[in-house]
């Protein structure tokens, strides 16, 4: 069983707003905070308290390509804004949920994710939202095979194209965020720790070619969360509620 938690929380003083998302998996942890004043982000930081490769946490700077823009309800959005290769996929997707959280006016939000292995090639994912269960699916392979509307739709082609037409912006989240999960769920059965350096896929910021040989594998990395979901972003509750002292970005 794979699982993954995000949590976001939001702090707002007259036209400014602070927005806090945490982010831990079997693979990753994950912070970003992102600051906003009228209507646009001011200030984004981030940090990795627990990363794959060596070079993860050097793409925090990458996020200063969203200053100035717009804040947009759409998370997605802000793969309009600049190139999601040369960025942390999971610190990049981060940023986008609190973007969205902050020009909505969420106070806080969290997602509980579950894949379980996959059984001749067939999994059920499911995403819970503020503690409600909102969609399972069925899949094999690379497809949902159900229920309606997520029928026929393939995770890797035209997926986020086909949930923020199909789909309300909430629920086009929530849908992008479990098929994020489904997708790197498949980590689980390989062998992560034999890798010596990130493989040089050009599809994030350590698996660019130029560089992912200097990424190099952080042994022991992966955690386990099957039996112990309550362990997920524990670390980051402090933090989480703008508590000054704690640990943060």
């Amino acid at each position: 069983m794979f699982r993954r938690r995000i949590i976001i929380c939001s702090q707002r003083a007259g036209t400014q707003t602070r927005v806090r998302a945490a982010l831990e998996d079997d693979f990753h942890h994950f912070r970003v905070e992102i600051a906003s004043a009228e209507g646009r982000v001011t200030r984004l930081d981030g940090a990795a308290p627990r990363q794959p490769y060596t070079l993860c946490a050097n793409a925090v700077a990458r996020l200063d390509a969203l200053l100035g823009m717009p804040l947009s309800p759409t998370a997605h959005e802000v793969t309009r804004v600049t190139d999601p290769t040369e960025q942390c996929t999971h610190l990049f997707e981060l940023a986008g949920l609190a973007v969205a959280a902050a020009a909505r006016g969420t106070a806080l939000r969290q997602y509980d994710i579950e894949v379980p292995v996959r059984q001749r090639g067939r999994t059920r994912p499911r995403l819970w939202r503020d503690g409600a269960e909102l969609v399972a699916w069925e899949v094999l392979g690379s497809v949902i095979e159900g229920p309606l509307p997520y029928a026929g739709v393939d995770l890797y082609h035209g997926m986020a194209r086909w949930a923020l037409t199909a789909l309300s912006v909430e629920d086009a989240e929530a849908a992008l965020v479990l098929r994020r999960a489904t997708v790197i769920s498949l980590g689980r059965g390989m062998p992560l720790d034999a890798q010596v350096h990130a493989k040089p896929s050009g599809n994030c910021y350590s698996q660019q070619p130029r560089r992912a040989t200097e990424a190099l594998r952080v042994v022991g990395s992966t955690l386990d969360f099957a039996g112990t979901p309550e362990r997920l972003c524990a670390d980051d509750l402090g933090w989480l509620s703008f508590k000054e002292h704690a640990d943060g970005c």
